[in-house]
């Protein structure tokens, strides 16, 4: 249905947006996703890559340097020829556990953190400025087969946390260990995000590429997972949620 109502909108601005000399790409990216939470010791290796998930998302690009009603290329202007704006939406979801030293303990505490489940699901919107180094009309016309590029973005991000314990309900305090006791909420939410990203696209066809990306994002909330503990007592989790996500994906060219 999301990529259904993607493609109308797209459909139906493309003479608009052709008017304005700009072209447009479509594509899907998946791979796997890290959260950094408050699951676990947060740079333990075991952590990180156990409690990673999931992402997909559906992309689309406005590309200033050709020009969708003339099948022409752009005037030659720095930010027609190094700069895309990509529009998207995303789907994450991971499984959590804590791991680490302490969990892995058969103490009273370390029972109770194995005791813990959680997951966690985002649904995201957002738009990214995207910055090619190399010449857009060069690559596109196979003068490079590679492409790296550099963006920067915000996302609008629904989130619905979920959590439970093997010893009971986590409404009574002798279930939860004592770091967490204040610190539960799993209702749904909304927030902001700040995402970054490095990657590179390799040329297939005259009209597709291949696109590996590596990115970044900082929530403006620490309620992502369900658990937002007192930072001053526990400094060892003080961060925002976060997730780094590597994704590959295809992006198809309309306009050529």
């Amino acid at each position: 249905m999301v990529l259904l109502i993607l493609s109308l909108f797209l459909f139906t601005k493309e003479s608009s947006f052709a008017q304005l000399g700009i072209s447009h790409e479509i594509g899907v990216l998946v791979g796997p996703a890290s959260f950094f939470t408050d699951y676990g010791e947060r740079w333990e290796i075991e952590n990180n890559v156990k409690n990673a998930g999931f992402g997909i998302g559906l992309v689309h690009y406005m590309n200033f340097a050709y020009k969708a009603e003339c099948n022409c290329y752009t005037s030659d202007k720095y930010f027609n020829d190094h700069f895309k704006i990509r529009t998207e939406i995303d789907y994450f979801y991971t499984t959590l556990e804590h791991y680490g030293p302490v969990a892995s303990k058969n103490s009273d505490g370390g029972k109770l953190l194995r005791a813990m489940h959680g997951k966690t699901q985002t649904f995201e919107i957002g738009t990214h400025l995207e910055y090619y180094p190399i010449s857009i009309r060069d690559y596109t016309s196979f003068g490079y087969s590679f492409s790296p590029f550099a963006s920067l973005g915000v996302h609008f991000v629904n989130y619905q946390p979920d959590a439970y314990s093997d010893f009971g309900s986590l409404s009574n305090p002798s279930n939860v260990f004592h770091t967490f006791r204040d610190g539960i909420n799993l209702e749904n939410g909304s927030a902001l995000a700040i995402a970054a990203s490095v990657g590179v696209r390799y040329r297939l066809s005259p009209s597709s590429d291949l696109a590996m990306e590596a990115r970044w994002q900082y929530y403006d909330t620490d309620w992502i997972d369900g658990l937002n503990i007192d930072k001053v007592k526990y400094p060892q989790n003080k961060s925002n949620d976060w997730v780094y996500w590597m994704n590959v994906g295809y992006i198809y060219y309309l306009n050529y």
